[in-house]
């Protein structure tokens, strides 16, 4: 493998993995700073992918962007009113809403499982017609992914340091507190939710228009590729610094993007990459318990070793 195809298979890896991190980055506002996992993910992705393809089809790139975000507020709107309304435990709702998704979904696609979107104009392929005959002609996606991520990023900063964000973060941590400081603890659900599902749709919206196509399909699994992302950005932080916690969300994602196309550069089959998912999220969750287990190991290895010379 010569080094123009390194540098084109990092490339994609880099670019999958920014517009992925907007997945894993609604992750973070939604199950880490608010602790609510919310199962919708996959249904959501799908839907703001679905939305954004029917806006752009007819013939508005730019709006499809919006259109989608709202999307996905409406669908995170809809899941926190199940929780704290209609006093459905959250892991149901995300499902309940999860599920309903897929039929709106195929309603939205026109009654079809898959949208071809190769003459359709995009935000991507605005860009590729700007920058065409300059040196950034070829990273049309990555710019468009790296604004899309950096402007999510700031966008986390100053809300959560907001009234309104300090108070999601605190019904993430105790919301008995919250209660008893009278917040309104349904309100913070229910913004918490919209907001970090309205950059899962974004997400979806951009892997759309990035790879031509919408199917039925394409949400599935972006839950466990998005938890996953966000427990190995923790793995190299995870102090109390909201700027770096988002960035190293991002690099999560990325880490596992490059994994997963090094899986698919090595010939494994399309079946395995569920499991090689599912593998990563395994290792990413039970790293940090082993590695807290190894001097208590190294104690015991070393009594034996000294109860067997003894």
């Amino acid at each position: 493998m010569d080094f123009a195809s390194i540098f084109t298979l990092g490339q994609t890896a880099l670019e999958l993995g920014l517009i992925s991190s907007l997945t894993v980055l609604a992750l973070f506002l939604s199950y880490s700073m608010l602790n609510v996992c919310d199962l919708s993910t996959d249904g959501c992705f799908t839907f703001g992918a679905a939305v954004g393809a029917v806006v752009a089809i007819s013939g508005h790139p730019y709006l499809s962007i919006v259109a989608a975000m709202c999307a996905g507020m409406l669908s995170g709107l809809v899941t926190a009113v199940l929780q704290t309304r209609m006093g459905i435990n959250s892991l149901l709702a995300g499902i309940i809403v999860n599920t309903g998704l897929y039929s709106v979904n195929i309603a939205v696609m026109g009654n079809s499982s898959l949208l071809n979107m190769n003459r359709t104009d995009t935000v991507f392929t605005k860009l590729k017609t700007v920058l065409t005959g300059t040196a950034l002609a070829a990273q049309f996606k990555l710019i468009i992914a790296l604004i899309a991520v950096a402007l999510v990023i700031v966008f986390l900063y100053f809300f959560l340091k907001t009234r309104l964000g300090l108070a999601i973060r605190a019904t993430g941590n105790n919301p008995a507190m919250v209660r008893s400081s009278s917040i309104n603890v349904a309100m913070t659900t229910t913004v918490g939710l919209i907001v970090s599902n309205s950059f899962t749709a974004l997400s979806g919206c951009l892997m759309a228009q990035a790879q031509k196509s919408v199917n039925i399909d394409i949400g599935s699994g972006v839950l466990t590729v998005a938890l996953a992302s966000l427990l190995i950005g923790n793995a190299f932080y995870s102090g109390s610094r909201i700027g770096l916690r988002a960035v190293f969300a991002v690099v999560g994602a990325v880490i596992f993007r490059v994994v997963y196309t090094l899986a698919l550069r090595f010939n494994m089959p399309a079946f395995m990459l569920k499991l090689v998912s599912s593998v990563i999220v395994i290792i990413a969750i039970s790293a940090p318990y082993i590695r807290s287990q190894i001097p208590m190991i190294r104690r015991r290895w070393a009594n034996r070793k000294g109860g067997l010379h003894a």
